[in-house]
């Protein structure tokens, strides 16, 4: 299935690839554009992939859309790494097509929530582009720390990482281990934590939305 797109106003010159998670699909995260609120001349493409609908282990092999499938909750979320490699392809290839179509990678942002969110902190660790940034979600970082090994800092990422402190299905511990192990690497960091479950709220589309008209520019 073709991404979902958001063309902007005026000719695009940034973009944001943006994941949705476990069992959403690629309108989950449409409304948010609305709510971010950025100036008419933004210039920014939004891209929503659609990940494939195959069985989830942990759902008791209920097919519904996911990245990669979860095999069990521990240790640490036994995850299948050919689907995350799968989906950390299909992410370089979208990075590949914003290039061929004039946007500069560092006018490139990766977002992604939940198991999206995993998706795009593997995609910009191995892919060592020098991206404009990462908005990490409510996620963690499957592997993360052998993927650090295997491809030291080249670029220093800037990374918006964000999580509920309430959080009953990715525990807060989770992302932070995520966000410390990339802080530790080099990269350039900031938490961001709410009084919230695992979702999305106003006050955090606000620091998104000053987040994003920082990194790119606006």
């Amino acid at each position: 299935m073709s991404p979902h797109i958001i063309e902007p106003a005026s000719p695009a010159t940034r973009s944001v690839i943006w994941l949705h998670g476990l069992g959403a699909d690629c309108y989950d995260f449409v409304p948010v554009v609305g709510a971010l609120q950025l100036p008419a001349d933004h210039g920014i493409r939004f891209i929503f992939p659609q990940a494939p609908t195959r069985p989830v282990t942990i759902n008791g092999g209920f097919p519904m859309p996911c990245w990669y499938d979860i095999l069990g909750m521990s240790p640490a979320r036994a995850i299948n790494q050919a689907h995350l490699d799968e989906a950390v392809a299909l992410v370089r290839q979208l990075i590949d097509e914003q290039c061929a179509q004039g946007i500069a990678l560092e006018n490139i942002i990766l977002a992604g929530f939940s198991q999206g969110g995993a998706v795009v902190l593997c995609t910009a660790v191995s892919s060592e582009l020098p991206l404009g940034g990462v908005m990490a979600l409510s996620t963690y970082g499957p592997g993360l720390e052998q993927l650090l090994q295997q491809h030291p800092m080249q670029h220093p990422l800037e990374l918006f990482c964000a999580h509920g402190r309430f959080d009953e299905v990715l525990p807060l511990a989770m992302g932070r281990e995520a966000h410390d192990l990339m802080q530790n690497a080099g990269h350039q960091t900031r938490w961001f934590e709410y009084p919230m479950g695992h979702e999305v709220c106003m006050d955090e589309i606000a620091d998104i939305r000053h987040w994003l008209v920082e990194r790119l520019g606006l």
